[in-house]
């Protein structure tokens, strides 16, 4: 066997198409099998131009004036598929113009199949983010963040002692026979409203909001952070809880009346619970912050003892006598009043 008939049999198995042109003309001289089995057809054109029109003729010869060489690719339908060829041009002298074709098909569609995975990648990706973000924005609902920041960074939650703390606690008066007697969705609505409100007034005195239960709302000064001035930051937040209500009944059909309870002392803070778990504080404060709510008349602010002690030189206080704190000593009871 010849060489040239050897080299044929080796371009036909690596499956190259190979043919050579006039450099001047760009008439084919020469195709391999290979080659004529992707390009035959029943005019079998003699020209470059008329076999790829395509083809950026004027692109080509300068490439090959410049460098001696021009790459591209085609596309075109070959028994319902399409085929990608990548066309290699190379002048093996002034004469003769050499032009190498590869089925690069296969390698188009394993990049097309890469880029969609990527895009599909970059989309979960961008998903999981997003639900991280909402998870973590509703796991910060429910507790501090530095509480939050050691959930995630150990999976547990170390019960703390937090002392002193003061504690808010807050009802809303006639709320069952409000939810027996209107819609709920309006009652729920307009509770999420006043909720979001008394989280924003909460937040500018460093207060910080624990949970709510229902019509109950618990909020506390100097977690987790200490915070020497928590009563002020307390008693503060429970006046503009009263005044925002008392504004906003105004102008709203429903009116929310409240009754609040303050109170300071030590809590114990923690994550409770394993599927349903929540971040809930527990201890004498409050307790009493609970007890004391009762003792409140409507849109009223009732006061311990030792708090007021605290208060009595920057707000306006109302001492109510002693009273008997179930679970507590008797001790004094005193209103706080809004002064503006």
């Amino acid at each position: 066997m010849s060489i040239e008939a050897i080299n044929e049999q080796l371009l036909r198995a690596i499956g190259v198409g190979v043919a050579l042109l006039d450099r001047q003309t760009l008439q084919f001289g020469f195709r391999n099998d290979t080659f004529n089995d992707w390009f035959s057809n029943e005019d079998q054109p003699g020209q470059l131009q008329l076999l790829f029109p395509e083809l950026d003729v004027d692109a080509l010869r300068e490439s090959l004036t410049n460098n001696g060489r021009y790459t591209s690719e085609i596309r075109f339908k070959k028994k319902r598929r399409t085929l990608v060829i990548a066309l290699d041009f190379t002048a093996a002298d002034e004469d003769v113009l050499v032009l190498v074709c590869q089925n690069i098909t296969r390698i188009k569609e394993l990049e097309s199949m890469i880029d969609s995975y990527s895009m599909m990648v970059e989309r979960n990706t961008r998903e999981i983010k997003r639900e991280k973000e909402q998870v973590e924005k509703l796991l910060l609902n429910i507790m501090p963040r530095s509480v939050y920041e050691e959930y995630k960074t150990f999976g547990v939650v170390t019960p703390q002692l937090y002392n002193p703390v003061s504690v808010l606690m807050l009802d809303f008066v006639g709320f069952t026979d409000m939810v027996a007697s209107q819609d709920p969705s309006v009652t729920v609505t307009e509770l999420n409203d006043i909720y979001s409100a008394f989280d924003r007034i909460g937040e500018q005195f460093g207060c910080e909001r624990i949970k709510t239960i229902g019509d109950a709302y618990i909020t506390v000064a100097g977690l987790p952070d200490p915070t020497p001035d928590h009563a002020k930051a307390i008693a503060n937040t429970a006046i503009r809880f009263v005044r925002y209500l008392t504004r906003r009944n105004l102008s709203h059909p429903h009116q929310w009346r409240c009754r609040i309870g303050l109170s300071s002392g030590s809590v114990v803070g923690s994550v409770v619970g394993i599927q349903k778990y929540v971040y809930d504080i527990f201890g004498p404060a409050v307790n009493l912050a609970s007890r004391l709510q009762e003792f409140s008349e409507p849109m009223e602010i009732s006061v311990q003892n030792d708090v007021a002690a605290v208060l009595k030189d920057q707000f306006d206080l109302e001492n109510l006598g002693p009273r008997v704190i179930r679970g507590f000593s008797e001790q004094d009871v005193w209103r706080l009043s809004d002064s503006t």
